[in-house]
């Protein structure tokens, strides 16, 4: 037997023409973010972000966002929010935040265990906070017996798939500020919310008065990496030393931030989100038309959220996976993808109609 170590060729362990639906975090890698790690590999260079391609980076941030902030790669989008909220604020101090959000839910309380922060987490319908929702935790400064709510973090798109406008989170930013809190945004699905709504992404980050943002790239095409930026560095304190303490300095960081600048430097980010947003809406009009599926929320990004009839989820994973969302209540979630085509889309739907017109056969026997 002849093994690839022999022949040089690289060992493929899977049928690149499968897709699903369960998370953007299970495509590939995007061509152009491929070519862009490949020119930067050869030859020395500084180490530990002092590289031509870290430095270029900071500069397309700055294109992006304004004069004046500081970026910040890590390797993950865990390590970014932990690191964002960590210079916020003082060991003492909370965050408010959906009940939703990725923070509270799926990080596995690495804001607290690692962070050492405590999260003051509120139900909300859609995964938008509001000002409102906010006071609903915001209170007992000076109370010794609480941890201080002195952050509101926010999650752009939300977990549920929508999205905040600019008012809104401009709104949020006063009411936080006018109460000596700061405000992060969780931003993994950062160029979707760009592409939804159609402005600039410093429309609804830097310009909305968001303090420190968690910039997403891993779900945007990207191999590894995401990246925090410092919006208001007067905010944020410690980055460069919270970033080693929490494991989140890389060597090698120009492939790192070679991924970053192929992504910036010209419209990939936007392209790939929107192109991953045009699928989400064309599954939705699919679904809208199937007599048994009932979506739970708007569609504003990438994601379906829908209740399905009992059992019939199981039996579409047989073909196309996807996660429960709420397993109790029959819910699911549908993502899409930078290369997710209009075949897949129209694949699923139709493997969809076909096992909801079985369940209602059954149901009629």
């Amino acid at each position: 037997m002849t093994t690839t170590a022999e022949t040089g060729a690289a060992l493929r362990l899977h049928d690149p023409n499968v897709r699903g639906f369960a998370s953007d975090n299970y495509s590939g890698v995007h061509p152009e973010v491929l070519a862009a790690l490949a020119a930067a590999n050869g030859g020395h260079q500084v180490s530990y972000g002092e590289d031509d391609y870290t430095a270029r980076l900071q500069e397309l941030m700055v294109e992006h966002f304004g004069p004046g902030i500081e970026c910040f790669p890590v390797f993950n989008g865990t390590g970014a929010n932990v690191l964002s909220l960590q210079s916020l604020l003082p060991r003492w101090g909370a965050v408010v935040c959906a009940s939703t959000a990725h923070i509270n839910m799926d990080e596995n309380g690495a804001p607290e265990r690692i962070g050492g922060l405590k999260l003051l987490h509120v139900p909300t319908p859609d995964g938008k906070l509001t000002p409102e929702l906010i006071d609903r935790e915001a209170w007992g400064w000076g109370d010794e017996h609480r941890a201080q709510p002195l952050a509101v973090s926010i999650t752009q798109t939300t977990e549920l798939g929508t999205c905040y406008t600019p008012d809104e989170v401009r709104a949020i930013a006063t009411h936080a500020h006018a109460k000596g809190m700061k405000l992060h945004m969780d931003g993994a699905r950062l160029a979707n919310a760009a592409a939804h709504l159609g402005v600039p992404l410093r429309a609804f980050t830097r310009d909305a008065g968001v303090d420190i943002l968690s910039f997403g790239g891993t779900k945007n095409g990207l191999l590894f990496g995401e990246v925090v930026v410092a919006l208001n560095p007067e905010a944020a304190h410690g980055l460069v030393y919270l970033r080693k303490m929490d494991m989140q300095l890389a060597s090698k960081m120009r492939f790192m931030s070679a991924q970053f600048v192929a992504l910036l430097e010209g419209d990939l980010w936007l392209r790939s989100a929107s192109h991953a947003n045009a699928m989400a809406t064309r599954l939705r009009a699919a679904v809208d038309t199937i007599e048994g599926v009932r979506p739970t929320q708007k569609t504003e990004s990438n994601g379906v959220f829908a209740i399905l009839p009992p059992g019939v989820a199981d039996r579409l994973r047989s073909s196309f996976r996807f996660y429960d969302w709420d397993e109790a209540a029959g819910e699911v979630r549908w993502m899409c993808s930078f290369d997710t085509t209009e075949e897949d889309v129209d694949s699923f739907a139709a493997a969809i109609r076909h096992e909801l017109r079985d369940y209602r056969d059954g149901q009629a026997r």
